[in-house]
């Protein structure tokens, strides 16, 4: 059954949302490099996307989520792996299009491989007390604010005031 949504249980939802504004994040950084917008911009963004989300979301994964499976397990090890290396990733001071777009390639990459690898173990093993625990947690959650700046709107027409040295291209 190609390309069939995923089932996912109710305590893990919350977490698969997280994952959705993941994919979304990525997909504005994408239309950022596309559309030229100023490296500085997206760099902003990726830095508050990774304090604001992603530090919040693997700590709950870790704390959590992972326990379920155990620190030997081989899952939780990639996963593990992977936040280390998007940590470093995010922790970049330098950034140009390519480093943006090896970045939300990376953060996409891992969404994925929890999605359809990592939570369906979980889901396939964890008793109604640990998916509890998971859900009481969940209820500990807060409406997170969004980033402001949309740079990845194609519609937003922007506006700029005109300097001396203004010129099409700059942002």
């Amino acid at each position: 059954m190609p390309n069939q949504p995923i089932k996912r249980q109710k305590e893990l939802q919350p977490l698969s949302r997280d994952h959705h504004h993941g994919l979304l994040f990525c997909w504005k950084i994408r239309s950022g490099v596309k559309r030229g917008k100023a490296v500085s911009r997206l760099k902003a963004h990726a830095s508050w996307f990774w304090n604001t989300h992603l530090i919040p979301h693997f700590e709950e994964e870790e704390r959590v989520v992972f326990p379920i499976l155990g620190s030997e397990n081989e899952l939780v090890q990639q996963a593990l792996a992977e936040h280390s290396e998007l940590e470093k990733l995010f922790s970049q001071e330098e950034m140009d299009y390519e480093f943006l777009n090896y970045l939300q390639v990376a953060v996409e990459k891992h969404i994925r491989f929890e999605e359809r690898i990592l939570f369906n173990h979980i889901q396939e093993i964890a008793d109604a007390d640990q998916l509890a625990a998971v859900s009481r947690h969940n209820s500990e959650a807060k409406d997170v604010p969004e980033w402001e700046d949309d740079y990845w709107n194609w519609q937003k027409a922007e506006t700029t005031q005109p300097t001396d040295n203004f010129s099409p291209q700059q942002e």
